[in-house]
């Protein structure tokens, strides 16, 4: 993890404050991941980050803020990358597009994958609300242009929530399982998972199969 120069450089204190902040969100995800919730101390956050206790305390009131910060970091570069693959196209495409970026993005960062979907969420409360959030604003992407549910009696929110919510356990459960580097493989499970309950199951491998 890179870090300032000593001594005389230059830099604003403005410029100073957010390579802190920045590096000690960096360092949050990587110790969440390698030592867990309990070895995340706010001590080995800074050392980590190469900032003082001190300066912790500057951006941070305590851990579980940073960690809800890092959570909020998180999920907003996944749901960035995942608005720009869904530019153009039909509704079917678009979620794959989007899936295709979603399980790409985690598994290139894999303490990431595992801050957002397993770690973070032991955090308590404050990190389970966004969690919850960002799987409703994940489940409006999804419903956004999608056909009727084969099944008109299911209802089309509860089906929506269902998925995502399905999605999430699916790749918790792989990065549990030490699959984080590799969730991009799944994408054709997912896919189907996500596509079929609208288009049933053989549509859904045919867009697959084409895509």
């Amino acid at each position: 993890m890179g870090s300032l120069p000593r001594g005389r450089h230059g830099l604003s204190r403005e410029f100073i404050a957010a390579d802190q902040k920045r590096r000690v969100i960096a360092a949050t995800a990587e110790l969440l991941d390698e030592r867990g919730l309990e070895g995340a101390t706010v001590a080995a956050i800074s050392g980590r980050a190469g900032v003082s206790k001190s300066d912790f305390y500057v951006h941070f009131s305590n851990k579980d803020s940073c960690f809800a910060a890092a959570y909020d970091e998180a999920v907003a570069q996944v749901r960035g990358e995942v608005r720009a693959a869904v530019v153009g196209g039909g509704w079917a495409e678009s979620v794959c597009a989007g899936l295709e970026a979603l399980l790409a993005g985690m598994a290139s960062r894999p303490a990431q994958a595992n801050l957002l979907l397993v770690e973070g969420l032991r955090a308590g409360p404050v990190v389970g609300a966004r969690f919850q959030f960002a799987v409703d604003r994940f489940r409006r992407y999804l419903r956004d242009g999608a056909p009727l549910p084969p099944q008109p009696a299911v209802p089309a929110v509860a089906t929506d929530e269902a998925i995502v919510g399905g999605i999430a356990s699916l790749l918790s459960r792989w990065v549990l399982a030490g699959e984080a580097e590799r969730l991009d493989r799944f994408f054709p499970e997912i896919a189907e998972f996500a596509l079929a309950p609208y288009v049933g199951v053989a549509d859904a491998r045919r867009i697959i199969s084409a895509g």
